[in-house]
């Protein structure tokens, strides 16, 4: 069973009159010598997880530079009174990426997926749909499948790190992983759930790493919300039959090449973009005089 790219998993799945996430499941099981319902039951426990940081979100705890914190109440309490432009699925989706983004600047428990950083991204696109009853668990734990498969690709093929390739790598990631899994629970088959992935990657391919005081709060927050909008539009085009004119794979190699030739100043250093700002660096001045004086 082979998962080393999406044409793999594809063309496992066509072998084995399996679907695209079963083949995931499969991969997981034969790998960690896993039953299959202690591979089933590893992936719920993380969905308890994000259900839970969902759930538990208040809007009252504030990150430790004071920078991140309550957006994702503000904007539940715009959806509730109707005035989202967006409509009420993608004005959910935005408050559960902020408050799924800033729960992990908050230090609270979050699933990283793929990484804490874009942790906002595949519960924003799935949590709207489960809290209105839309979503089953067993629709769940495919999407999830879906997600994994394809975040386990790009991670062997391009790289997942933001202080390897830039933000692409953690809220681009994300977002194929969320479209995927939209494709997934609407029924789609292996093609879209490639097509959704390839313009997904592609419409954030380039986009840099540039935390505030090397914060993961600002823009990291905000661009969660970036990620599961692209997610949304790519499953979309997709499931109206729309194609990435380029292969999935050869726009998941082309993404880890922009990565690995991405000047160091934008790769998590805080160095360049938005944290060489005036305000950035005002933020940055601030948080070592409060080291200093906790230093005492």
């Amino acid at each position: 069973m082979r998962i080393d790219s999406m044409e793999a998993i594809c063309a496992s799945a066509k072998e084995a009159g399996v679907e695209f996430w079963e083949t995931v499941l499969l991969y997981d099981m034969e790998e960690h010598e896993y039953t299959r319902e202690d591979s089933i039951a590893k992936m719920l426990r993380a969905w308890k997880a994000m259900v839970e940081a969902s759930d538990s979100y208040t809007g009252e705890r504030r990150s430790v530079s004071g920078l991140v914190g309550g957006d994702g109440l503000k904007m539940r309490i715009y959806n509730r009174r109707g005035e989202s432009i967006s409509g009420d699925y993608v004005g959910r989706v935005i408050a559960e990426a902020l408050s799924m983004a800033e729960s992990n600047a908050c230090m609270r428990r979050i699933v990283a997926a793929p990484t804490a950083g874009a942790c906002g991204v595949l519960p924003a696109v799935l949590m709207p749909l489960w809290h209105e009853e839309r979503l089953t668990q067993r629709q769940v734990i495919e999407a999830l499948y879906t997600a994994s498969g394809i975040g386990a690709v790009i991670a062997r093929n391009a790289g997942i790190s933001g202080a390897a390739g830039g933000c692409q790598a953690e809220i681009g990631t994300a977002a194929a992983m969320a479209a995927g899994a939209l494709v997934q629970i609407y029924g789609g088959d292996m093609e879209q759930i490639c097509n959704a992935v390839a313009m997904a990657l592609k419409n954030l391919m380039g986009l840099i790493c540039d935390p505030v005081a090397g914060l993961v709060e600002v823009p990291c927050v905000k661009r969660n919300v970036a990620g599961a909008m692209t997610a949304v539009s790519a499953a979309d085009m997709a499931l109206a039959g729309i194609e990435s004119r380029v292969p999935v794979d050869q726009v998941i190699q082309a993404m880890g090449e922009v990565g690995r030739y991405m000047p160091l100043r934008f790769k998590e250093t805080a160095l360049g973009g938005l944290a060489a700002t005036p305000f950035g660096k005002a933020v940055k001045e601030e948080q070592k005089e409060t080291e200093r004086q906790s230093r005492g």
